[in-house]
């Protein structure tokens, strides 16, 4: 007979379990999943309880006859894909490929792929859960029947390659409202008043006015500051109350899933997916000179902060040893989940804090060093003792009706701040060392000094501050932010600018247009309610068809309403408020090949077409002028209005009697974002390169007669003919690795030379 065999889910977990196991046991992989819902169609029969109709994913036929080869005559297999509920699935998959009279099929959950850890996972087998793999089905039902369904609606309303998701389009929605809200919002002018003071002894310090007449300082304009100004200026400042006190700082939890993405991107500047992808490979297993890979943390997708016992016991070993007695506390501190349903795992700990960041620094990357390190130092300094903090505060009486304050803080004893510091939230606050004083003493004025500011909106979401969204309002599941942040950049829903989510013109119409017709899909509470009820069906307290059936009745007839209602941008467009300039008809938003555009809502009478802007506030507008605001035209050849549009290869402008008139004009070199200077390089052109913004503001340099000419390149062309293959021009490129280098823009060719800083 055949030994038993392990299937796990990663080929990079081989190697790591084969170290532990030794000859008792085949090892094979699946490489992810096997089987899935097929891609052509919904693949979930609504009218048979949602069946699903699996089929073998095609690029995994040669997994799929590998598994069935090393399986051959073993009666026993043993199912450790990832332990969550993909990896429920997973099993589940395999187990139905290769079911036979007589297998018998085991579930091992590895939590750490280390000898203790798959020594455990093996005695501790366990029947597949039937209830998890029925949360993932319905997971993956749910996402089908409004992604399938929605989808192509949008391709037939909007413009085709769109998508819609059930967790995906919710994301999208926020990151709408709170653009809505930035954009609607009115400063308000508010003004501070601070002082620089000297005591006897120095240091000098700088303290803010807090209180007028006993109640909080409230200044709305100059003419309030000035005022307060001329009362102080001959006003003596002296010391009021002094208050001290010491505060005891607690340890976070160990990392989950969600609180680890949110820390790589804040401290290391990691995106969500890279975090992933690293934790995944510390995971699975590095060879760190022990004779074979170990895995190093264990497993990354967790909303769990409970801790083993042991492994807290030992963090405290290493705690007394490295750092002293005092910094450990008596008895392993743990934590309490919010969740008691989602427990499964551990938080995201070191499988060994023995192996410190510093020890094993030469096995790793600098990518994997730097999260191990973090993952490392928050465990650990969740088992020392509290960081103790002495703050002091002076209030300053200024006459009887001005009360100034300024606080300072001395860390008297840093406990697990020796270790893992807590980003404070005011980071931009300067923090002051304060002198000795006495209550009574007369401070020296050296300077008052007003200061008007105005109040400002939320700030737009970053990776970290949407994941921290995401979890507040239940949306998803931490395992899938990654994904879900990188599809809606993906689909053009939204873009990044200065690592700050903004929604594009598209991602703003696909937003109107799925809140107008799925208004419930689209609600937050509605959406982390789903969240809830995928929970109760993993515990048991809910069927999964029952959870579908429940869904599809109220979605098939929103879906229904929104196939005859919603509003075909192709078609009609979006309505605005704007007035035709030809023939006074309203002019809606409409997307064609490239892009939205205003189209007149009286054609074909009136063809009138032509650019917008949006300003700050959301306000749409005609571009009616040249960005030199030089005025548009008339037609040379039809005498209509000339409008500025855009295309693959920049601006031109277009006659408005199209399409009985075809004449366009480029925008000459004088209206050209920079004129480089040099001569197109088509044959015959007679234009000029010119540096261009793309419409979504990356420069690319194309030729200043488009769309006459249609020269084009991202890369910065060098009037300077290859050595090689004669081509009339070099492109300048730029990496890490190189720094600035000429290359030659013929792919045949790879000429490559370094440059001084060429320029045009």
């Amino acid at each position: 007979m055949a030994k038993p065999l392990i299937i796990v889910e990663s080929p990079t977990k081989i190697k790591t379990l084969t170290k532990y196991i030794g000859k008792n046991y085949n090892v094979a992989a699946s490489a992810g999943h096997i089987r899935d819902l097929p891609v052509k169609n919904i693949g979930v029969d609504v009218e048979d309880n949602f069946k699903a109709k699996y089929v073998n994913i095609t690029n995994k036929a040669k997994v799929i006859a590998n598994l069935k080869k090393i399986a051959k005559g073993t009666d026993e297999i043993y199912l450790a894909p990832d332990p969550d509920r993909e990896g429920e699935a997973i099993a589940f998959h395999i187990m139905d490929i290769l079911k036979k009279k007589g297998r018998v099929f085991h579930r091992v959950l590895i939590h750490e792929l280390t000898k203790k850890g798959i020594t455990e996972a093996l005695e501790h087998q366990l029947t597949p859960d039937a209830d998890k793999y029925d949360a993932q089905q319905a997971r993956r039902k749910l996402d089908r029947l409004v992604g399938y369904q929605i989808s192509p609606l949008l391709w037939q309303k909007v413009q085709r390659g769109l998508s819609a998701g059930r967790v995906q389009s919710v994301t999208v929605k926020i990151i709408c409202d709170r653009e809505r809200e930035i954009r609607k919002f009115i400063p308000e002018e508010y003004w501070t008043i601070t002082t620089d003071l000297l005591a006897q002894d120095p240091p000098p310090f700088n303290a803010a006015l807090v209180k007028i007449n006993n109640k909080k300082a409230k200044i709305t304009n100059e003419t309030q500051a000035l005022s307060i100004l001329a009362d102080l200026k001959n006003a003596d400042f002296i010391v009021d109350k002094i208050k001290k006190k010491t505060i005891k700082r607690n340890p976070q939890p160990p990392f989950i899933t969600s609180k680890l993405q949110q820390d790589a991107i804040n401290r290391l500047r990691f995106s969500a997916k890279k975090t992933m992808v690293v934790a995944q490979q510390l995971y699975e297993g590095i060879e760190i000179g022990t004779g074979g890979p170990e895995g190093l943390i264990t497993y990354m997708r967790t909303d769990s902060i409970r801790i083993a016992p042991e492994a807290a016991q030992e963090a405290l070993e290493l705690i007394t040893k490295d750092y002293g007695k005092e910094y450990a506390v008596d008895q392993p501190r743990f934590f309490k989940n919010k969740n008691k349903a989602q427990d499964a795992h551990e938080a995201i700990r070191p499988t060994s804090v023995f192996n410190t960041p510093q020890k094993i620094a030469s096995f790793l990357s600098e990518d994997q060093y730097k999260l191990y390190d973090l993952i490392w130092k928050r465990f650990v300094s969740s088992q020392m003792t509290q960081a103790q903090i002495d703050q002091k505060s002076i209030m300053i009486r200024a006459t009887d009706s001005y009360i100034f304050s300024v606080s300072g803080s001395t860390v008297r004893f840093p406990g697990f701040m020796k270790l893992y510091a807590i980003e404070e939230k005011n980071t931009d606050k300067e923090i002051q060392t304060l002198p000795i004083v006495q209550e009574g003493d007369v401070l020296e004025t050296k300077k008052i000094i007003p200061k008007q500011h105005f109040t400002k909106p939320l700030p737009r979401f970053s990776e970290a501050s949407l994941v921290k969204e995401l979890e507040k309002n239940g949306i998803g599941r931490p395992s899938t932010y990654a994904s879900i942040l990188s599809v809606i950049r993906e689909k053009g829903y939204v873009d990044m600018e200065k690592r700050y989510f903004i929604p594009s013109e598209l991602g703003f119409i696909v937003n109107d247009l799925l809140v107008a017709s799925f208004p419930t899909l689209l609600n937050i509470s509605f959406t982390a309610q789903m969240e809830n009820n995928l929970d109760d069906v993993e515990s048991g307290k809910l069927k999964e068809v029952a959870l579908l059936t429940e869904f599809y009745q109220g979605f098939k007839k929103t879906l229904d309403d929104a196939s005859e209602n919603m509003v075909s941008v192709k078609g009609v467009g979006v309505e605005t408020d704007i007035k035709c300039p030809l023939c006074q008809k309203a002019v809606n938003i409409k997307i064609g090949r490239n892009g939205h555009f205003l189209a007149c809502t009286g054609y074909p009478d009136c063809s009138f077409t032509s650019n917008y802007l949006r300003d700050e506030k959301g306000n749409i507008s005609i571009v009616e002028k040249l960005e030199d605001n030089t005025p548009v035209k008339d037609c040379p050849k039809c005498k209509k209005p000339m409008v500025q549009k855009e295309g693959r290869f920049g601006i031109f402008l277009a006659c408005t009697g199209y399409p009985d008139c075809k004449h366009t004009e480029s925008v000459g070199q004088e209206n050209a974002n920079t004129d480089t200077g040099i001569k197109c390089f088509e044959p015959g052109c007679e234009g000029t390169i010119v540096e261009k913004n793309s419409k979504r503001g990356k420069i690319f340099y194309g030729c200043s007669r488009y769309p006459d000419c249609n020269f084009a390149s991202w890369d910065k062309p060098v009037n300077q003919k290859c050595p090689e293959c004669d081509s009339d021009f070099l492109v300048e490129k730029e990496n890490k690795r190189e720094g600035k280098f000429l290359k030659c823009p013929n792919k045949e060719c790879k000429h490559k030379e370094k440059t001084d800083q060429k320029t045009l």
